[in-house]
């Protein structure tokens, strides 16, 4: 019996199930990395992975989570980054800066950010997909409670197994616009 157990063991061991699910979700995440044009890792259409729908329901909540790690610390993030220093590093005025307590005040500000991204590093092992989540995702979604995915029934099932397949997308990028109908005016005849 699986009373009460969570989750889905998707015809996996433990051990391969989050390496799954965490290489799912470094693919989401990496669709939304800059890339060149000419680059041929470069996704057909960037924040969406196509993928069977049991995966996408199970990797919804790690890619949500880290999100939200990474939101969690953005106003320390602005305000260490507001601390900075304008000279370039190594330089004589950063050395200084770097010995004086407006240092130790920005290190103090700055810890938070730098154990939310080993958190989030922790949970998907690919420094790349950090990178973004902090640069590109969290700020898109400052202001959204939650929700930062949509899974998406295809019709078509896959080849081979009949496995239901699913869309996972970033929540923004391909969002439907509603047109509202233009109504024809007609004229009475008075």
């Amino acid at each position: 019996m699986r009373h009460r157990k969570r989750g889905r063991k998707l015809g996996r061991n433990p051990k391969h199930q989050r390496a799954l699910l965490r290489s799912l979700a470094v693919a989401l995440i990496l669709t939304e990395a800059d890339y060149r044009e000419d680059d041929p890792c470069k996704p057909a259409e960037p924040g969406r992975i196509i993928t069977t729908l049991a995966k996408a329901k199970e990797v919804r909540p790690l890619i949500e989570r880290c999100i939200t790690i990474a939101k969690r610390v953005l106003p320390q993030l602005e305000k260490a980054r507001a601390m900075e220093p304008t000279a370039p590093r190594r330089s004589t005025a950063w050395e200084q800066w770097r010995k004086s307590a407006a240092w130790y005040e920005w290190n103090r500000t700055m810890a938070p950010v730098v154990a939310a991204r080993r958190h989030v590093l922790k949970l998907l092992h690919n420094k790349k997909a950090v990178r973004v989540i902090f640069n590109k995702l969290a700020p898109r979604y400052k202001d959204r409670p939650g929700g930062y995915t949509r899974i998406l029934k295809l019709v078509k099932p896959r080849l081979g197994d009949n496995a239901p397949r699913a869309i996972l997308e970033f929540v923004g990028k391909h969002d439907r616009v509603k047109k509202t109908p233009v109504r024809p005016v007609f004229e009475s005849a008075t």
